[in-house]
């Protein structure tokens, strides 16, 4: 009928034109269509997944056959979406998402890429509000690794939570962390859990641990013992049996790191000493609840919900930092007189209308820098006023605690004896004696600094060779007279035999004077 119409109406010239411009102009249609609908043809290059999504009678699909980065753990998590979001998803939000891709794209291909990834986020965080899948996936994403070992110049230690496993027949502290978290492979730390790192004779006596980070899946000793508060781990190793150090390098340290667990803290010692936990039981007590254990030769497996490997600890001697902590040394006294029920907490304060005495207390020494004329001494300090009370440090520490608690003054030569000043009211006054050898620096670091923190009236006096016993085995161009630097820089074994473990002191008494003297002065401000 067609032909017919156009054989009458059109020449066929003019017939074969027109079938030229209609074939022209069905072309010049499907490349237009295929310009508009292309973006929706290619890939979306996040997803490597296919949702199909069911809204009234409408299926939208999208699909990806290119390689995408994230794989693994999400990519399976978001299949399992899938299933679930049929039942799950708004109808609101799909109306939402649907034509935002379906139609009306004028938008580039790198907006495109980016526009389908916030559409994937969309789908996970609104699409399943209610699916524990969301939970997940915001947990593989947010989850980190955080250090677990810190280093300073004293001392390591690590500290983590969850999941710890501790054997001590391997030495061997285990963290494990679920396989959700981002985890590198054979993260570990070595460690000896002793606060005087630097110094290498104390440290090759104390027990190395490893602390290993791994994940569920690997290959991890099982509980046999479980517990429900924190532990901290710590050595009796090193110098202990030294009274300095058994207070600068552990007993602070355990007070900074252990205070704030109120006593519900389990502590695990290694290089055990039964002698000095004895020797040390009111201070532990006062810090944990519970009895101490010994691990190294334990082969069970014990389990806590938190670990302190090793112990914090300021650089300088038998002090605390109060803007690094949240504790100053004034709490660590307070915490020892509590210990120790000690009564007094501030010295005397004399005035001239009251009779009270002060009381002093001459620390003595029976094997190197003791007083050799200690009994001339009492009786010059019992002239100017002083009670004396002449004691050597030892045997029972409550008792020699209270004893030096109950004074005003106490006196004594440089040595781990002066550790004692903790036990000192406040405001009290603190003699140390210097022995002869260039010791300046030692007495400084060990007691002159720390005494200041600890709220003690500080005086130094510092004998002369005359007073020193030395003057008795050398004679006077010997260069351990003459100059005592050099022995320092032989080593400080060298040191230390000379001008320590050789040396008494017999004070000049006339000379001393003046500083009992000023000692009374200080009690009277």
């Amino acid at each position: 009928m067609y032909d017919t119409i156009f054989a009458k109406s059109f020449s066929r010239r003019e017939q074969k034109r027109l079938r030229y411009g209609a074939f022209l102009f069905c072309l010049l249609i499907v490349l237009s269509l295929c310009t508009v609908i292309k973006p929706y043809l290619g890939p979306i290059h996040v997803l490597s997944l296919k949702l199909s999504l069911v809204v009234d009678t409408k299926m939208f699909m999208v699909n990806d056959t290119s390689n995408s980065p994230h794989t693994g753990k999400v990519e399976n998590l978001l299949a399992k979406i899938i299933e679930d979001t049929k039942s799950s998803l708004h109808m609101n939000d799909a109306e939402n998402i649907l034509p935002e891709i379906l139609f009306n794209d004028t938008r580039s291909s790198q907006q495109i890429a980016k526009d389908e990834e916030n559409v994937t986020k969309n789908i996970l965080t609104n699409g399943t509000r209610s699916s524990p899948q969301k939970a997940e996936v915001e947990e593989i994403e947010t989850k980190k690794v955080d250090p677990l070992c810190t280093s300073e110049e004293r001392t390591d230690f690590c500290q983590s939570r969850g999941d710890i496993r501790i054997h001590g027949k391997s030495s061997s502290v285990y963290i494990v962390s679920p396989e959700t978290t981002l985890l590198a492979e054979n993260i570990s730390w070595r460690i000896r859990p002793y606060a005087r790192k630097g110094d290498t004779h104390a440290m090759v006596q104390v027990r190395e641990w490893s602390v290993k980070q791994v994940k569920v899946s690997q290959k991890v000793p099982q509980c046999t013992k479980n517990h429900s508060i924190p532990t901290v781990l710590f050595s009796t190793g090193g110098y202990i049996g030294n009274h300095f150090h058994d207070f600068t390098d552990v007993l602070i340290p355990l007070f900074l790191t252990s205070r704030h667990f109120n006593g519900e803290v389990q502590f695990i010692i290694t290089d055990k000493r039964p002698w000095w936990i004895l020797k040390y039981q009111p201070v532990l007590n006062k810090l944990s609840n519970y009895g101490i254990m010994d691990i190294d030769r334990d082969n069970e497996v014990h389990c806590f919900p938190s670990v302190s490997v090793g112990l914090k600890r300021y650089h300088k001697e038998l002090s605390i930092d109060p803007q690094k902590y949240s504790y100053s040394m004034k709490d660590f006294r307070d915490f020892l007189r509590s210990s120790y029920s000690l009564k007094r907490v501030q010295a005397i304060k004399i005035r001239d209308d009251q009779p009270k005495k002060p009381r002093l207390l001459i620390i003595s020494r029976q094997r190197s820098r003791s007083f050799t004329n200690i009994a001339q001494i009492a009786k010059m300090a019992k002239r100017l006023g002083f009670i004396v009370i002449i004691t050597e440090a030892g045997g029972s520490m409550s008792s020699f605690a209270d004893a030096v608690n109950s004074c005003d003054v106490l006196m004594g030569v440089h040595g781990a004896g002066l550790t004692n000043i903790l036990f000192l009211p406040e405001n009290a006054v603190f003699i140390q004696v210097l022995p002869y050898g260039s010791v300046e620096w030692l007495a400084k670091n060990d007691f002159a600094e720390p005494s200041r923190d600890m709220n003690l009236k500080y005086l130094e006096y510092k004998i002369r060779l005359e007073e020193s016993t030395l003057i008795q085995q050398y004679p006077l161009d010997h260069i351990i007279l003459k100059n005592p630097p050099s022995i320092g820089k032989i080593g400080w074994e060298t040191f230390k035999t000379v001008y320590f473990d050789k040396q008494n002191v017999r004070l000049d008494v006339n000379r001393f004077k003046p500083t009992l003297l000023k000692a009374l002065e200080l009690l009277h401000q």
